[in-house]
Parts: structure tokens; C-alpha cells; sequence
């Protein structure tokens, strides 16, 4: 159980006050809205306050032992604190000394999820780097598909408390409570989409093709120019929908082939700029913890964010990618993050 508030200079004054006018302890107290044992306790004292609690001194440890800890820690990370000092041979030091002494040269973080790459898709980043490194990427098209539920990532519903209220009530779903499936591409300062897969659709060769040829296509493609339509470059990752060779095949029907589909290294999703703008509609979708009663819902919530997306942010995405690329080289394949 928490401290209780000292008496304040207010509640002081009224005590002497309600006393001189003859109120008894118990009155006072009641009138007040305090313990009657704070009141008496003031009346037999009126300079006693409540005492403080004392910080008991840590258990000091030498600098030579600091400096294995602070090694351990970073040999260890994500390890607890006991196994850390354990490494040590450091014993006898309670978890909260060992905390405090652990956050002056760290601090708790979750592990980055991150693709596992090997030695064959490094090679294959490096060489899809050189092979677009002089492609003018204000015509490449960047597609993608996410999928929204109707609570969001759990590590989203947190923030700040006021003292002394209550964390509100969040539901509590199996599977985020469902979701939906959302497709999109941008391109220079364009957004394209986004479109809604239709719920229960699971996206395989066939039915990638029918959603690509009723919501990109016939909405937007085939409104472009002829020139545009030559110049284009289409990004699409390599989900098993995507690379097959039915959907390949598909593609080529529609004109896009050969130089015009764009190659994509494996286990690479910090490559393609549209992965930030998932980020950017999740924050605001799942601003604040918030979550959802129905799939039309979120994706009514999608659309808003989408379209307050400027072409300035989009911009900055598809101009990051001459970025990515050296970044690419420079870690010879490796992740480059977002």
C-alpha cells in the first residue's frame, strides 16, 4: 500500500481552527474527508509529519566489477540482470541495485524483428543494388500488401496515466479480432490505392491477378498515359503470389515485363520505401490504443490516414531509395533497416 498525503498547510490551519471553535477530533476529521488517526496524531503534535521513507544505501561494488558488468551487458543483450551479474561472479547484489546499476549504462528494450539473411542473399541484395543503382526511381512503382486488425499491435496500447486514474478497459480478441487486407503502390509523389482485398479471399496466383486487374488496372493504369505506360516500373515483392509463374505470365500479357518488372531481392522489406508508409497509417490508425468494433470500420480508418498522406511524404519515401541503395553496398548486403 502507497504513502498517504501528509496533512496539507490548509488542512492544518482549518484543524486549529475547527478545535478553537470547540470540534472534536473525530468531527474535524469528517469534515475534513481524513483518517481520524492523522488528525489526533496532529493534535498531540502539530510539527509531526509523516515520516519519509529512507532509500537504504546500495550495495557498492568496485570499479573493476562495474566495468565487467557494463562488458557483460553488452555481450548479453536482452539478458536479465541476475544472469549479467552471474557471468560476473558478482553475488549478493538484490535485483534492485542491480537494476539501478544496470540503467546508468543501459536500458530496457524489446529484440528487432528482422528477415534472416544468409551469405546467398547478401550476394543477391549486392548485385540487385549495382543492377538499379543508375535507374531513375521516380518511375518505379512500389507495391505491397498489409494487413490491418481491429486492435493493432499489442506493444501500441501504451501511454501515460495520470495519477490516480484508471488505465481504460481494452477488449480482448483471438487474432486482433480479424483483420483486413490492404494493397496499395506509390510512385513519385502518387499514392496509389489503397484497395481492399475482399474479406475471406485468400491471395494466390489466380485471384492476385482478378484483384490486380479490378483495382489497379481498371482504376488507375489504364488512365495513364501511353508514355507513362513505357516508362513504368513495377515493384512487387516475391510473395508466392507474386513471383509464380502464372502471375509473371499475367503480367507479361499486360505489358509488364522483362526491364518493365522489377527484380526483387529475397528477405528484403527494408528495401521498398512502401513499408515505411504502412508505418505511417498504423501510427495514426492505432493512435492513442484505439481499437476497432468492425472490419468496415478500420478500413474506413485506413482510407482517412491514407488520405492524409501528402505527396511530400511520398516524395521523401520513393527519393530515399538512391539512399538505400549505397547503404546496400555499403553494408555488403546486410540490413539496412528503416
Amino acid at each position: 500500500m502507497g504513502q498517504k498525503k501528509d496533512l496539507t498547510g490548509s488542512e492544518k490551519s482549518k484543524i486549529v481552527r475547527y478545535l478553537a471553535e470547540g470540534c472534536s477530533s473525530l468531527k474535524i476529521a469528517k469534515l475534513l474527508k481524513r483518517d481520524h488517526r492523522t488528525i489526533k496524531r496532529f493534535i498531540q503534535n502539530s510539527q509531526q509529519g509523516r515520516k519519509k521513507r529512507v532509500e537504504k544505501p546500495r550495495r557498492k561494488i568496485t570499479a573493476h566489477e562495474l566495468r565487467k558488468v557494463k562488458r557483460a551487458a553488452a555481450k548479453m543483450p536482452l539478458a536479465t540482470s541476475l544472469a549479467i551479474f552471474q557471468s560476473c561472479n558478482i553475488t549478493g547484489v538484490p535485483k534492485s541495485t542491480r537494476c539501478a546499476i544496470l540503467r546508468d549504462m543501459a536500458k530496457v528494450r524489446k529484440a528487432e524483428r528482422r528477415p534472416p539473411l544468409n551469405k546467398t542473399h547478401k550476394l543477391k541484395g549486392q548485385d540487385w543494388a549495382k543492377k538499379y543503382l543508375k535507374t531513375d526511381f521516380s518511375k518505379v512503382l512500389w507495391t505491397d500488401e498489409m494487413r490491418v486488425s481491429l486492435d493493432g499491435p499489442d506493444g501500441w496500447a501504451r501511454g501515460w496515466i495520470g495519477k490516480g486514474q484508471r488505465a481504460p478497459v481494452r477488449l480482448r480478441r483471438q487474432q486482433g479480432g480479424g483483420g483486413v487486407l490492404v494493397w496499395a503502390g506509390i510512385i513519385k509523389d502518387e499514392l496509389v490505392g489503397p484497395f481492399r482485398v475482399e474479406d475471406g479471399v485468400k491471395l494466390n496466383s489466380q485471384s492476385y491477378c482478378q484483384f490486380l486487374e479490378d483495382t489497379f488496372f481498371k482504376q488507375w493504369y489504364r488512365k495513364k498515359s501511353a508514355s507513362f505506360k513505357k516508362n513504368m516500373i513495377f515493384m512487387q515483392d516475391n510473395a508466392p503470389s507474386h513471383a509464380s509463374k502464372y502471375s509473371t505470365a499475367w503480367l507479361a500479357r499486360k505489358g509488364i515485363k522483362e526491364e518493365k518488372l522489377m527484380t526483387w531481392p529475397p528477405c528484403s522489406p527494408d528495401l521498398n520505401p512502401i513499408e515505411n508508409l504502412w508505418s505511417i497509417i498504423k501510427c495514426e490508425i492505432y493512435k492513442e490504443g484505439k481499437q476497432y468494433t468492425s472490419l468496415n470500420s478500420v478500413w474506413e480508418a485506413v482510407v482517412a490516414a491514407a488520405r492524409n498522406v501528402d505527396g511530400e511524404q511520398i516524395k521523401t519515401l520513393t527519393g530515399s531509395m538512391d539512399g538505400r541503395l549505397l547503404s546496400v553496398l555499403a553494408k555488403k548486403g546486410g540490413y539496412i533497416g528503416r
